[in-house]
């Protein structure tokens, strides 16, 4: 049954939940308030009537001792009098002798048989019942030098009793009403608190059926649940973003590996026709294959490059290293490779950032060799350093074709290349400003670019400064 009980219990929607919860909760301290005021009053109540009782005995006791000086006395006018002025509603009055003969009784509203007479050496409050009446009785023994014996003052808590029931049948109504006041108020608290998530829920759905588009409506409440269904929507934001991108990362990949793959095959094709036996085409189609794979080995070799910087840690043991000697080696190697191009460096000396020594190289030659390749006539390039705004920046300045102004927000993209058509005879694959982006924002750094068409394209990039020495 407990099993069946807990079962149902889970299956529950959150929503009934919350409201048993709270309803369940609010009748536990409201029952547990009202049966301690209800014990707390009840003692109280029988504390004043055994105090009554107590104050009764203590008048009968000195009036007994004072005029009852004989079994006569108790019979008088004046003794029965006083006892009934002193009596209140459904009580009685008993005095009785050592041997249980009775010498006074007074009632009112009270029937004496209910209570049998005793004798007893000493003070004695009893609590009884008879049938369904509750009756209070005080025995106290007396001495009045000739007579001695025992008086009986009893109390019918006719009118306690019910004032018990009463309180106890109100305090039961007023927590049947506190329980359905707390279901209703529940049911609606965890309604209100349930709807940001019903709507964030339903947004997932949503999501499940149409797309990444779909978002959860502003819950102005300015609670958790509104800053969870906040965060939600920019994940969505993020996810549809990091979706298109891996999704036009696709297309570009597939398309950029097409190509190679198709003029390899062409060749192959040509050289298992007829190309065999002639050695121009052999030669030729030889020669082109070794360089379509080269490019494909190229490709494949920068996307692997860029996969790591975006999915790589930021290692803990990377130490802030001094940039000039790096731009020094990293423009050495440059004029190495590229004799007739004039490099001019203006270095600001004791300069620091933390990155590792290898990446701040490959980020530099990327940045260096896209400005040779773009440059037509002017063959120079500017490299400074500087500190600005508490911040160390580098900027590579070329002459050469610049970027359309349209076409500048997409350059750190991947594949993407400015004129194709005449990129595809420069060469490259599009990845290289995309891995140093990366790169840069590795090490919390930032990387843009500014360009003129047909005057140059300048390429900046800052990171966080430690020191200048």
């Amino acid at each position: 049954m407990m099993e069946r009980l807990t079962l149902l219990l889970k299956r529950l929607p959150v929503i009934w939940k919350l409201m048993l919860g709270a309803t369940l909760l609010i009748f536990m301290v409201f029952a547990t308030y009202n049966f301690a005021q209800y014990l707390v009053l009840k003692q109280w109540m029988l504390k004043q009537e055994q105090d009554t009782l107590h104050n009764m005995m203590s008048q009968v006791q000195v009036y007994v001792q004072d005029k009852a000086n004989s079994e006569e006395a108790f019979q008088l006018n004046e003794t029965k009098s006083y006892m009934r002025n002193m009596m209140g509603k459904n009580q009685m009055i008993r005095i009785i002798d050592d041997k249980n003969h009775e010498l006074l009784l007074t009632t009112n509203h009270f029937k004496a048989e209910w209570i049998q007479p005793m004798h007893t050496p000493e003070k004695q409050l009893q609590d009884i019942r008879h049938d369904e009446d509750h009756i209070l009785v005080y025995r106290s023994p007396f001495d009045s030098g000739k007579i001695k014996g025992t008086i009986e003052i009893a109390s019918n808590l006719e009118t306690f009793d019910h004032f018990n029931k009463t309180l106890l049948l109100v305090m039961v109504i007023g927590g049947v009403i506190a329980v359905g006041i707390s279901a209703v108020i529940g049911w609606a608290i965890a309604k209100q608190f349930l709807r940001p998530i019903k709507a964030l829920a339903g947004t997932i759905q949503n999501v499940k059926e149409n797309g990444l588009q779909e978002r959860v409506e502003n819950i102005e409440n300015g609670d958790e649940l509104s800053e969870l269904a906040r965060l939600f929507n920019e994940l969505m934001d993020q996810l549809e973003v990091s979706f298109r991108q891996q999704q036009q990362f696709v297309d570009d990949a597939s398309h950029e590996l097409r190509t190679p793959i198709t003029i390899l095959e062409g060749h192959l094709n040509l050289l298992n026709r007829w190309g065999k036996k002639d050695p121009d085409v052999l030669e030729e189609s030889l020669g082109a294959s070794l360089q379509e794979v080269r490019r494909l080995k190229g490709l494949v070799q920068e996307l692997l490059t860029l996969t790591r910087s975006e999915t790589r840690p930021l290692p803990d043991h990377v130490e802030y290293i001094r940039i000039d000697p790096i731009l020094n080696q990293t423009v050495k190697r440059m004029e190495i490779l590229h004799p007739e191009w004039v490099f001019d460096l203006q270095l600001e000396q004791g300069l620091m950032v933390k990155i590792n020594p290898l990446h701040l190289e490959q980020i530099m030659l990327i940045v260096i060799e896209n400005a040779v390749k773009y440059s037509d006539g002017d063959q120079r390039v500017h490299i400074a350093s500087r500190v600005m705004h508490d911040n160390i920046s580098i900027t590579v300045q070329d002459h050469g074709i610049g970027i359309p102004s349209e076409e500048l927000q997409h350059v750190f993209d991947r594949f993407y290349r400015v004129d194709k058509a005449r990129n595809r005879e420069i060469g490259g694959t599009g990845l290289g400003l995309s891995i140093a982006r990366n790169l840069v924002q590795h090490y919390q750094g930032e990387i843009s670019m500014t360009s003129v068409e047909n005057e140059g394209t300048r390429v900046s990039m800052t990171f966080p400064a430690v020191a200048v020495r």
